[in-house]
């Protein structure tokens, strides 16, 4: 079974995604799909260059950081790297979720623009992870070193939280201890592929 688990930045998806990978099921990560692809060597990184020019890389390496402070604060630069990186994305998630899609196992598919890209009907259900916005802001921050400004640019720049949750199948949320986002994880597990 095909699980796409998704939710917005910060939001707590790579917690229960590891968790999830640790009980031993398959995750095929969207995040580090993009990493490939725009790693030194990267499949994405000469039409990068061709969009967006030099000030973005330094030299062969892609300034990710330089990137994101283009793309979040302008929606119409977001899109054109959206346009260079969401088809081979795309292409390389439905190439390992059927590698790896069998009748006794899920399969997680952890995309964090699920909707955005309008990726639903690839998986048989849908689980997002949720927080709080003042909770998501202050993660972000903290993780990333960032703004209150920048860190709400990076929020505004995904479909609202709540339209994904109203979508969802499932949410879990993930604003409590750690203990408690697994219980959630296990109780969905359980209802939704029973052993």
């Amino acid at each position: 079974m095909k699980i796409g688990l998704t939710g917005s930045i910060a939001c707590g998806k790579s917690t229960v995604s590891a968790y999830l990978r640790a009980l031993g099921h398959h995750i095929v990560d969207a995040d580090a799909i993009s990493h490939r692809l725009t790693a030194p060597g990267g499949a994405a990184l000469g039409a990068i260059r061709e969009t967006f020019g030099d000030s973005v890389f330094d030299g062969d390496a892609l300034n990710r950081r330089a990137l994101g402070s283009i793309v979040f604060a302008q929606p119409e630069k977001r899109a054109a790297l959206n346009a260079v990186l969401h088809p081979m994305i795309l292409a390389s998630i439905e190439k390992e979720l059927a590698e790896h899609d069998e009748p006794d196992a899920l399969v997680i598919g952890d995309v964090p623009l699920l909707y955005e890209c309008d990726m639903a009907h690839m998986f048989e259900r849908i689980w997002v992870v949720s927080v709080p916005e003042e909770e998501q802001i202050a993660r972000i921050c903290m993780r990333d070193g960032l703004s209150r400004e920048e860190a709400q640019n990076r929020i505004r720049a995904q479909m609202p939280l709540s339209e994904k949750r109203a979508l969802a199948d499932a949410v879990i949320d993930t604003n409590g201890p750690l203990e408690n986002t697994r219980r959630q994880v296990d109780a969905l597990i359980q209802s939704t592929f029973p052993r």
